[in-house]
């Protein structure tokens, strides 16, 4: 790819000699490139039947062997690995490039790249070997050397400049992809554009860099948007000093970064062979959980790439329909992916969805392996966590390779499905909140097309969010164009049921709200309302969980964070509903050491570990709430902006209203002792995620109480106790404290 001459009178040199240097420094990038397959371990010993290969590290997992010869007239010869000082047969196997463990058939000279299996990396073994089983023989090994750095992503400085150019530290994903979380850029010079070059600082003989739609174009304006960009033609890190934001128009520096050299990174897909096209493909699965999908058709094989901003223990799959002509689970061939948090290694597992249920004895959604052996399609090729992102790229064959996979047309669209939840304590899928509803096709041999990403939908339009393809008015557009993608949240809505687990949030741009501190108010009444979320700023970002659109407002704020006085008696105002026949519009209230709440739809032994401390009562062996009153409901003016538009809770607090049913509120009274944890939550009997902390002290002189021990009594079905206490307190009409 070469970039179009720059007026010599912007640059002071000619198109002429712009293009012949431009030309030059591609061709060099194109020689160096070419020979980097990750970090060498070493070349392979040639002991037995011509094995020979010089073993490359991908990443923690991956192993690249080039020119790969053995003559394939072992008996029984296999990939092993070990972590014994000595190789033997007290090893490992490990899956050769198809994916599988059979013996392995003649080789001569070529490129192949291998994945560890699960829980083992270059960290904890010593060898790799060509191992015959049958007669103990190594035909040829390499070893690991101890402390072996092998490649993993590297983060750069972050940028900083002129036209408010800034970008969190810039992450190298790979030899030729770039991060840069959180960029801005006010977007009003004539012609700024992503630049690469040589040495210390741009210049006007740097390369352009597409943006994140794969376009040389001036850049527009970005908000704290992540984006991620690919290097061109064959272009690497190793031949770059640094990178930016350059006018070329006017050859101005907006900002950059150095690059170091010798970056330890992984290779690119396209420098180990896999994936010849140009550009990927990409689509965008689900705006709120950033997830996308990327992929290139390699010969007989697709790579695929996804990305989701997923929390921890969660997993993302992605595969095709039993239907293709719509999208249902049942009967469906999907690869689920995730990475590991705490020691980073990535998985990409085959799996066939039987039906709606947890895999067991082989039915429910289950990995093909434990269905039928010798059935697992799928190779993992990388894997990476950065800034939060997961990354897991696999290979797999277009074609069905057993009767539990679906073949993949490169002619034709198919009806795609995917879901993201958590894993179970077996490592694989369990029930998942967050799925595709409705229809979804994919054509995956069309050209090249980088799709991604698309801005969140805004919770104004919920209707829209089950479309394939999102319809946008002009001034939506412009608006969706400006929004970061980086802080993009997962949209508040109702859950099907409300023992729903809400998907994990992110954590930024919460608005601070005021906390009610343990000296106010002085009589200890606090009055407890229903009332919305606020947005991304609100809610999820408080919590770094996600809600169902509503949650509690104590004295008229936002779930603030309440403090208390040990000894001191507290009368709570309840006004969260009290018919019991609209479980949308009945919310008692309770507190309790849970940071869930929904003590009404847990199971027995998830009550067993849960302590009340007031708001419930005991009648006839059955735990009933005492907080339940009329509803009262702070309502938002639907002729100001959104929730998101305020940068503060005040602002969005002024445009609320309270509105109440006719009725009394209820009273829950409650006095924290010295046996009462330092830390408890308020809560909704009836769902999740609708509260917050309060925070108990021994006295108001003092930021937090010693550590006391839980010495209440369980509200469990065995054994529990009355723990309301009726008062008589004039309540008075509730108050709007807007």
């Amino acid at each position: 790819m070469t970039r179009s001459p720059t007026p010599a009178r912007c640059c002071g040199r000619s198109s002429l000699g712009l293009l012949v240097t431009t030309a030059v420094l591609l061709v060099a990038a194109q020689q160096c490139s070419a020979a980097y397959y990750g970090k060498l371990i070493g070349k392979l010993s040639q002991l037995h039947h011509g094995v020979s290969g010089e073993v490359y590290a991908v990443d923690a997992r991956t192993l690249f062997i080039k020119d790969f010869t053995y003559d394939g007239e072992g008996p029984a010869a296999y990939f092993y690995a070990g972590h014994t000082k000595i190789v033997g047969n007290n090893g490992f196997k490990v899956r050769d490039e198809r994916g599988t463990t059979n013996v392995l058939k003649r080789y001569r000279k070529k490129d192949i790249t291998l994945t560890l299996p699960e829980g083992k990396t270059l960290a904890n073994i010593k060898w790799f070997s060509v191992w015959c089983d049958e007669f103990a023989v190594n035909f040829g090994d390499v070893k690991i050397p101890r402390n072996f750095d092998y490649p993993r992503p590297q983060k750069l400085e972050g940028l900083s400049g002129i036209h408010g150019v800034s970008s969190e530290p810039a992450v190298v994903v790979d030899a030729q992809t770039l991060l840069i979380p959180s960029f801005s850029y006010d977007g009003t010079a004539p012609d700024a554009k992503f630049w690469v070059g040589a040495g210390p600082s741009p210049s006007p003989q740097g390369i352009r860099v597409p943006d994140e739609n794969g376009k040389e174009v001036p850049l527009r304006r970005y908000d704290r948007k992540t984006i991620v960009l690919t290097l061109p033609g064959d272009l690497t890190v190793h031949q770059l000093g640094h990178f930016g934001v350059w006018c070329e128009a006017f050859a101005v520096d907006f900002g950059h970064v150095q690059i170091q050299q010798g970056l330890n990174v992984p290779p690119s897909l396209k420098m180990l062979g896999i994936s010849p096209q140009s550009k990927l493909n990409c689509e965008v699965l689900e705006d709120g959980l950033a997830f996308e999908v990327r992929w290139a058709v390699a010969g007989d094989s697709i790579v695929v790439q996804l990305v989701g901003k997923l929390d921890n223990n969660q997993y993302m799959s992605f595969g095709l329909s039993a239907d293709p002509k719509r999208s249902v689970m049942v009967g469906g061939d999907v690869v689920v992916a995730w990475v590991d948090k705490q020691t980073l290694q990535g998985y990409a597992v085959d799996y066939f969805l039987d039906a709606k249920s947890q895999c067991s004895g082989g039915r429910g959604s289950c990995p093909d392996l434990k269905i039928q052996d010798n059935t697992n399609s799928v190779r993992l090729l990388n894997a990476a966590m950065v800034n939060g992102y997961s990354i897991v790229t696999y290979q797999r064959p277009l074609k069905a390779s057993d009767e539990l996979d679906r073949q993949i047309y490169t002619n034709i669209s198919q009806a795609v499905i995917w879901a993201i939840g958590p894993l179970n304590d077996k490592g694989e899928v369990s029930f998942h909140s967050n799925y595709l509803k409705g229809d979804r096709f994919i054509e995956f041999g069309r050209p090249p097309a980088w799709n991604c990403p698309v801005p969140e939908l805004q919770e104004a339009q919920p209707q829209q969010q089950h479309q394939n393809r999102v319809q946008l008015q002009p001034q939506q557009s412009q608006k969706l164009q400006e929004d970061s993608y980086a802080q993009v949240a997962p949209t508040t809505r109702r859950p099907h049921r409300p023992q729903a687990t809400p998907a994990p949030a992110p954590r930024n741009g919460a608005w601070e709200i005021p906390p009610i501190e343990c000296y106010e108010p002085e009589d200890g009444v606090l009055y407890a309302q229903m009332g919305p979320t606020g947005g991304k700023h609100g809610y999820p970002a408080i919590t770094g969980h996600v809600g169902w659109g509503i949650s509690w407002y104590i004295n008229g704020l936002l779930i603030p964070e309440i403090h208390v006085v040990r000894g001191k008696e507290y009368s709570f105002v309840v006004e969260g509903g009290n018919d019991e026949d609209k479980p949308a519009r009945y919310h008692p209230f309770y507190i309790t050491d849970d940071p869930v709440g929904g003590y009404q739809h847990k199971t027995p032994e998830e009550r067993a570990n849960v302590t009340i401390f007031a708001g419930v009562r005991r009648q006839r062996g059955v735990v009933r709430p005492t907080g339940v009153g009329r509803l009262c409901n702070w309502v938002p003016d639907q002729s100001q902006p959104e929730a998101d538009e305020f940068t503060s809770f005040g602002a969005y607090q002024r445009t609320l209203t309270l509105e109440c049913d006719p009725g009394e509120p209820g009273i829950v009274t409650w006095t924290p002792d010295k046996n009462t944890p330092d830390t408890v939550y308020y809560q909704c009997f009836t769902h999740r995620y609708l509260g917050w902390k309060i925070h108990v002290h021994d006295s108001c002189d003092t930021q937090r109480g010693s550590a006391s021990e839980q010495h209440e009594v369980r509200v469990s079905p065995n054994d529990q106790k009355d723990s309301y206490q009726p008062v008589d307190l004039d309540t008075g009409a509730s108050i709007n404290t807007k």
